[in-house]
């Protein structure tokens, strides 16, 4: 093949591959998703598998998720309006991706997405983990948490409405501390700025890769993991007088939220969209415990 043939054939297969890469997505805007490596379903020691999405199909399962819309701040002043869009929740190459985009909607200037499984999956006790990676970027604020099955914040009853339901912060992250993660929990008493919390540092940039975030829950306490590193531990002594709520079926919820009081100023910098990955979320119980699953 002459240099002139060389030339020409490089040329148009670098316009194909260029063609490729820039065709339109509406979900994703053309974002390059990560492949981790996949790591088998492995029960702790006198555990089993009693739930789990590994989120390997083409939609979200709506008998796992449902969604939270609006965008009033969620008692936090966050800038983003949750929807239950594709470009902001879907199934990519194995993985659960929640994306945050700029764009005016409904009277906000940034979109994301909330999912829970309240009223369809909801556990009391065991290990529940997922694998994540989170995003870089100050005013980034991802979590993985939990409430108490009978939230209700409309309710007339107190005993329905936050902090009284318990929460359970699995993970908290916060892109302006890199190498930051926290585990929480809130209940009557000790909810907000005093809710019960460990703060987990570590000697790395902790978006750069993927993680596992765990706890251990049982009658007697709640165990924070990262990576299978038990980082904090606490039980209904901790808490002296105040009620311990930890005791009942919770759900999961995953969100990407941005500013707020603990997402904190949004760095003008930042690029769009911006996305949040899950490779799966686990629940593992005790083989001869009949309490819990969902």
């Amino acid at each position: 093949m002459n240099l002139a043939n060389s030339i020409a054939r490089l040329v148009l297969v670098t316009a194909l591959v260029v063609g490729a890469c820039g065709s339109d997505d509406s979900q994703g805007d053309g974002a390059t998703i990560p492949t981790p490596d996949p790591i088998p379903v492995e029960p702790p020691e006198g555990m089993e598998l009693v739930w789990s999405d590994e989120f390997d199909g083409d939609t979200i399962d709506r008998s796992n998720w449902t969604f939270d819309i609006g965008g009033w701040g969620w008692g936090n002043g966050e800038a983003q309006y949750y929807t239950d869009r594709p470009e902001n929740a879907r199934i990519e190459n194995g993985l659960l991706v929640i994306e945050l985009r700029e764009e005016e909607y409904d009277g906000s200037f940034y979109t994301s997405a909330r999912l829970k499984t309240q009223g369809l999956r909801e556990f009391q006790y065991g290990r529940m983990e997922a694998r994540i990676k989170v995003p870089a970027g100050s005013g980034t604020w991802p979590a993985f948490w939990m409430l108490g099955a009978d939230f209700d914040n409309e309710s007339d009853d107190p005993s329905k409405q936050w902090p009284n339901v318990g929460e359970i912060d699995i993970m908290e992250y916060v892109g302006r501390e890199p190498d930051l993660v926290l585990g929480t929990i809130h209940g009557p008493g000790y909810s907000g700025a005093g809710g019960r919390s460990k703060w987990n540092r570590q000697e790395f940039d902790i978006a750069d890769d993927f993680h596992i975030f765990a706890i251990d829950w049982d009658a007697e306490g709640i165990r924070f993991f990262f990576d299978d590193d038990m980082y904090f531990e606490i039980g209904p002594e901790d808490l002296g007088d105040r009620e311990w709520v930890f005791d009942q079926p919770f759900f999961f919820i995953l969100n990407l939220a941005l500013g707020g009081t603990l997402g904190g100023s949004i760095a003008p910098d930042l690029e769009y969209p911006i996305q949040y990955y899950v490779d799966y979320v686990r629940v593992y119980q005790p083989i001869s415990d009949g309490v819990g699953g969902g």
